[in-house]
């Protein structure tokens, strides 16, 4: 296991699509629930302890091994909303692409020949952390920080938000992202069915609402 493949995967400049997706708060931005910093971050923590937990949860049991087929099922039940459900999977797809140019063998290959139209990307994001020799608590701090990463560049993009100030609140989170990646991690370790499950409905409604504007910045 080498902790530079960690940053490589990790790195907002690695190619996986995510730049393309606000996490949900170009939405949040317009019904005026992100203003400013305090905003985002109190966004951010409610992603974090729902979806971001649960998105930990299977990209560290794709890490540990467990049944990819089982994992790709078990985050269609997860995600209520079919707006969050084909954008995952248009972002498992893209991070495929990458992985599988950056960390090729025959675990991804696999994986993208089982799901052409693409896998849930956390659970693309644990099997390439695999294939990259990490573990699972690694995936889950990249699931975690993607969680509240994307939302925090696309704010700036948005509102026009001092980057300075964006940076400072996941500086602020990084002990919540610990503690979202360490819970996920252990759930990942009981098996599939322990994995987390949290809900944002509200997130499900507004991603729904945003997949039906007819201008946008972001996918997503």
């Amino acid at each position: 296991m080498t902790r530079s493949a960690l940053l490589v995967l990790a790195d907002g400049r690695f190619p996986a699509g995510g730049h393309a997706h606000s996490g949900g708060a170009e939405a949040a931005v317009k019904a005026g629930r992100i203003r400013d910093a305090a905003g985002l971050e109190a966004f951010c923590l409610g992603r974090l302890h729902t979806t971001g937990l649960t998105a930990a949860g299977l990209a560290a049991a794709a890490a540990l091994g467990h049944d990819l087929y089982e994992l790709d099922a078990a985050a269609d039940a997860r995600t209520p909303s079919p707006a969050l459900r084909a954008a995952s999977r248009r972002l498992g797809r893209q991070l495929m692409r990458a992985a599988r140019a950056t960390w090729p063998g025959p675990g991804l290959d696999a994986l993208a020949a089982a799901f052409p139209r693409g896998a849930h990307q956390p659970v693309v994001l644990g099997a390439t952390a695999r294939a990259a020799g990490l573990g699972p608590e690694d995936a889950a701090h990249c699931a975690a920080y993607e969680t509240v990463g994307g939302p925090a560049t696309a704010t700036v993009r948005l509102l026009g938000l001092d980057p300075y100030q964006a940076t400072a609140v996941l500086a602020r989170l990084a002990p919540v992202m610990d503690e979202v990646a360490a819970r996920a991690t252990a759930a990942a370790r009981e098996g599939v069915d322990a994995l987390p499950a949290a809900s944002a409905p509200l997130l499900d409604i507004t991603a729904e609402q945003h997949a039906a504007w007819p201008v946008r910045l972001f996918a997503s």
